[in-house]
């Protein structure tokens, strides 16, 4: 079932609503000290793919898959469209809610639901049988009514019930009517609308055609961005979930740079890029940038990994978090092109520095949620070639975040974070201990890193965001010390700091 969250633009302030059914930051640290603090995250049970965002008048809606186990009879609040419900008009009983388009503002009324209506479009299951639905909503996406022609768009082989889910859509300007990419197992189909109820399939873009493996194919995400922020150099980007299993990485998003012709979309080279190198960065959806439209957008994920989704050792009653927001820049970088993720600004706290000559941190760390910002080099006369910054460090168990010089690369290792010891199974296990690294393709001697730490996660952005790591962590209760050490040599620690997170 898809829940909401309605935020101001100014710095994600939570609009508190009795219709809500969980908290955007912990109250209290004091409450869970591994609730995470600055993350989006369910009050109770389990959250995983995020919706993408709308602004409508002063607010701004997020919605995302919820999991509460609930009997159906008694499906409680806070639920924005709720999963085995009866819709009306056809008396067909609605199945699991899946990803999809939750959701878009209809301005010109294409669908005639009225002016500045609410429509999302989205997968729903019932006996392993996807189809899209589309639901509307008149009070500003704070509650929806099923569309009477269930489902708007039938699976096109329903004997062998194919996968054909997670809908996205965007208006296509040029073209002057919608336009939905579409994932269909191995395929991104394509369609297009005039009202957001007739789809008509236009065309398919296949990986393996490119002799791409990347398995199932979730969650597509089709938009234009500015290379370098030159409006002639527009350029479409086609993004979906997938599993990167025979290129050493994991389930993760990938991309491909392209053109989209109003009826399909033609890459620009078959093999795609990965927006983040760490493990868990899945379901990605992103949007437009109101105050710089194609200069840069914002982007979510789902902080997890369906390889051992369900091994965790989940605190409390529940589970799951979101990553940060983050603004997506396209840019020009050692002559490639890449998406670039500039750090978040909106997180604050107190900072402390460090003098850079030495390695030695405050005996007295601000909690299990801070920021840390350094710069190290390689000068001339350093023979070290790792730098590690062990965080949510006991002496017995740590997390380690590293750059390698001599392979231009930060690394995240979490073998020994304090869980991973302990009793998960044997498949997930190695799935979850295996070391992640991402290519700082800017190179040089000099890095510049950032990383986020929060009670049950870490993201590192790598010279404001030309390589970027995120993964999950679960550390010991106690593990609280933060170490920076070198490996066998030397390296200059120009400078340090790091800032507590502020409520």
């Amino acid at each position: 079932m898809l829940t909401f969250v309605t935020f101001f633009p100014e710095g994600l302030v939570l609009h508190l609503s009795s219709f809500l059914l969980f908290t955007l930051y912990a109250s209290t640290v004091a409450a869970s000290q591994t609730r995470p603090s600055y993350h989006i995250n369910p009050e109770m049970k389990r959250m995983n793919d995020p919706q993408r965002p709308f602004r409508l008048g002063d607010e701004w809606h997020f919605y995302y898959l919820y999991h509460s186990n609930f009997d159906i009879s008694n499906p409680g609040s806070g639920v924005a469209i709720e999963k085995y419900k009866q819709n009306p008009p056809t008396g067909v009983i609605l199945g699991d809610i899946e990803t999809g388009s939750a959701a878009v503002v209809d301005t010109d009324n294409s669908a005639g639901f009225g002016q500045n209506s609410v429509v999302a479009i989205l997968s729903q299951m019932a006996d392993e049988l996807q189809q899209q639905s589309l639901f509307y909503s008149t009070d500003n996406g704070y509650s929806f009514l099923p569309y009477a022609g269930y489902p708007v768009m039938p699976n096109p082989n329903p004997d062998a019930k194919p996968a054909f889910r997670d809908p996205k859509i965007l208006w296509d300007g040029e073209a002057g009517r919608w336009a939905m990419s579409l994932a269909e197992g191995n395929k991104i189909g394509f369609y297009t609308s005039p009202d957001l109820k007739t789809w008509t399939y236009m065309s398919g873009f296949i990986p393996e055609n490119s002799g791409v493996n990347l398995g199932i194919l979730e969650c597509p995400d089709l938009y234009q961005i500015d290379l370098d922020r030159d409006t002639t150099k527009r350029t479409w980007i086609l993004g979906v979930s997938a599993n990167g299993y025979f290129y050493n990485r994991t389930t993760d998003t990938v991309y491909w740079t392209g053109t989209w012709d109003g009826n399909g979309f033609t890459p620009t080279n078959g093999f795609p890029q990965w927006m983040d190198d760490g493990p868990d960065f899945y379901a990605t959806v992103s949007w437009d940038n109101l105050d710089d439209t194609y200069g840069s957008r914002y982007a979510i994920a789902w902080m997890n990994n369906w390889g051992y989704a369900d091994s965790l050792p989940y605190y409390g009653d529940f589970a799951g978090q979101d990553s940060m927001i983050r603004e997506v820049k396209f840019k020009t970088i050692s002559r490639m092109y890449e998406d670039v993720f500039a750090p978040p600004n909106s997180v604050s706290g107190n900072t402390i520095a460090m003098d850079p000559a030495s390695a030695s941190l405050p005996s007295s760390p601000m909690g299990g949620a801070y920021i840390i910002n350094a710069t190290v080099a390689k000068n001339n006369g350093d023979n070290g070639n790792h730098v590690h910054f062990r965080i949510k460090s006991d002496g017995s168990f740590s997390t380690t975040v590293g750059y390698d010089f001599t392979h231009s690369q930060v690394f995240l290792v979490r073998d020994s974070d304090g869980y991973a010891t302990d009793s998960m199974p044997s498949d997930p296990k190695q799935i979850y201990d295996a070391v992640r690294m991402a290519p700082n393709t800017s190179g040089g001697n000099t890095v510049k890193m950032v990383i986020y730490v929060d009670w049950n996660s870490v993201e590192v952005f790598v010279n404001d965001g030309v390589a970027v790591l995120s993964g999950l962590i679960y550390s010991k209760q106690a593990a609280e010390e933060i170490q920076v050490v070198s490996d066998i040599g030397r390296l200059t620690l120009v400078t340090f700091s790091y800032a507590g997170h502020v409520m």
